[in-house]
């Protein structure tokens, strides 16, 4: 059995990283995620990696894509306010093809909002993030085990794909304290032809850059993008299906609401309810296939957020509004309860059993 050490999610997604062959890492301070940066500035030294605290979140995301561009694995992370600021750049590594992983462990907004956890960067993430037709591969981890284990998954499919991959946390999974195995499977090497590793003279010049004059170049190379994309779609979603198989009543939940729903799924259970959850780890590419074949089973879907209603969009466009969905949440750094997500069960189900 492998050994597990008690860690903060934040701590398991950085020593996770650095597991993942990542030695690279800029970043800058916010809560509820500085442990990352922290965390990185006690142990790169140490492994001959490279820590750097930006002057500013614009910079630590050039810096990403500078060592990127170079071939090498390289990590950011911020909280929502701060990954607003590093979306241009989100856009100019989609824009050059730049494999990278992007951390959000995020708070209640918009604007400055709280220190709180929260969910509301939902949209922002699974649209990209920044200007540009693109789509940014989205991980949803619900524990600090998973912290860790996407971590790595999200290296080895930004480098497999040449995409960034995002690990988008809340500040409550970020805090929380676990028992976490960090023994993984050796880095995965993929090959990259095309960094910027010197020619020696032995190869023509590699060009990174996002800037396309030619319209017709941007078209074809935007339509080869979503060529890849669509390969994505096909071959890496990730949800987890839990008591769905009778299933009348189907709960949609990633991330800490995760966990809340599946308490209140057991709990309707034990009073008759046939309710399940499916909740969805990859956030993009979203488990439409999964939903669509629930919406063909259930009677309705409950989407429990810490948002304002975000996912409901996907769950929609997943079924095809075949069955209605009903939004549970709390919002502003308030996570939603048991109790509230059993309450509403029972309205979905016509009232208590």
């Amino acid at each position: 059995m492998a050994e597990k050490v008690l860690m903060k999610g934040n701590e398991a997604i950085a020593e996770a990283a650095i597991q993942a062959g990542c030695r690279h890492y800029f970043g800058y301070p916010i809560t509820p995620q500085t442990e990352i940066a922290a965390y990185m500035a006690k142990r790169m030294p140490k492994i001959g990696g490279v820590f750097l605290q930006a002057e500013s979140e614009i910079a630590a995301i050039n810096m990403v894509y500078g060592v990127s561009a170079a071939g090498k694995r390289v990590m950011t992370s911020s909280s929502s306010p701060g990954i607003s600021l590093k979306g241009e750049g989100l856009s100019y590594l989609a824009g050059s093809d730049l494999p990278a992983l992007v951390v959000n462990v995020q708070r209640g907004g918009p604007g400055l909002g709280g220190i709180q956890p929260s969910q509301a960067d939902y949209f922002q993430a699974t649209r990209g993030g920044g200007h540009g037709d693109y789509h940014m591969i989205v991980l949803a981890p619900a524990s600090v085990q998973e912290m860790a284990s996407l971590t790595v998954k999200g290296f080895d499919l930004a480098d497999k794909y040449r995409m960034t991959a995002m690990i988008l946390a809340d500040g409550t999974i970020g805090q929380m304290m676990e028992p976490v195995s960090l023994e993984v499977e050796p880095p995965k090497v993929y090959e990259k032809p095309w960094a910027l590793t010197g020619t020696k003279m032995a190869r023509k010049h590699n060009i990174v850059t996002s800037l396309f004059l030619q319209p017709e170049a941007l078209e074809k190379l935007n339509i080869e993008r979503y060529a890849r994309y669509r390969i994505v779609e096909e071959n890496e979603v990730m949800y987890e299906s839990f008591q769905m198989e009778d299933a009348e009543i189907c709960v949609v939940a990633y991330g800490i609401t995760a966990r809340v729903s599946k308490n209140a799924v057991t709990a309707a259970r034990a009073k008759g309810i046939r309710v399940g959850l499916i909740r969805p780890i990859t956030l993009w590419p979203f488990p439409k296939a999964a939903l669509a074949e629930a919406a063909t089973r259930v009677k309705s879907f409950l989407s429990v957020e810490m948002s304002m209603g975000q996912m409901i969009e996907d769950i929609e466009l997943a079924t095809r509004c075949k069955k209605p969905v009903t939004l549970v949440n709390r919002v502003g750094g308030m996570i939603p309860t048991p109790e509230q997500v059993l309450s509403a069960i029972e309205q979905a189900a016509g009232g208590d059993r």
